[in-house]
């Protein structure tokens, strides 16, 4: 797998899970395995590969990777500006996080204890979403703008939905990084789409 595959790949986990934020924000349901693929991704904290984080198949990730398309396409269909900024509030509470060592090591040992809750309970069971949830709104947060999350007023304060939206969110910031790390910069999404974009199409008619 080459840099541009791995770089789409993660890029449309980001995606990913910014359509899974807006779906629970505007209907209070998502896809459970779905859910699951982006939860567990936090998990894979050692993976051999990039597919072995997302459930070692690139069909767990057709939603990112239409949505990828959709948003950096140059297809007449409109753009959807939430998403963008869901996307880009993601890779920029990543940056912010890149250089705050305290926090990195405390996100690893809370992620540690979540993964000796999966002995216990299924990945998308109330209380692991809880305690991701945790993770992300006591150490992602404080340490940039809240990322504003829109939608029915009535589905966003129920407790569930609220937990559902900071688990992925986490998940966002776990992919967010894997793309980083594998030579994601902003300058590729600005200068390189269309190569992103066309590797993405690639991607899919291979699922």
């Amino acid at each position: 797998m080459n840099n541009l595959e791995k770089q789409t790949i993660t890029m449309a986990a980001v995606c990913q899970a910014s359509a899974l934020v807006q779906q629970v924000a505007r209907t209070g349901s998502i896809d459970e395995s779905d859910l699951g693929v982006m939860l567990n991704s936090i998990m894979v904290t050692s993976p051999e590969s990039i597919l072995d984080v997302y459930s070692h198949e690139l069909v767990h990730l057709k939603l990112g990777l239409n949505t990828l398309i959709e948003q950096l396409g140059n297809q007449t269909k409109e753009k959807d500006p939430e998403l963008t900024r869901y996307v880009v509030s993601l890779l920029g509470l990543e940056r912010r996080l890149a250089s705050k060592k305290n926090q990195l090591s405390l996100l690893g040992e809370r992620i540690e204890q979540s993964q000796r809750q999966l002995a216990h309970y299924d990945i998308t069971s109330d209380t692991l979403i809880a305690s991701l949830a945790s993770i992300y709104s006591d150490l992602l947060s404080p340490i940039g703008t809240p990322i504003q999350v829109a939608g029915e007023p009535a589905l966003l304060k129920q407790q569930s939905n609220q937990h559902k939206i900071r688990a992925l969110l986490l998940a966002g910031i776990r992919s967010s990084v894997l793309w980083r790390q594998v030579g994601g910069k902003r300058r590729n999404i600005l200068f390189g789409r269309a190569k992103i974009v066309a590797c993405a199409q690639q991607l899919l008619k291979e699922i």
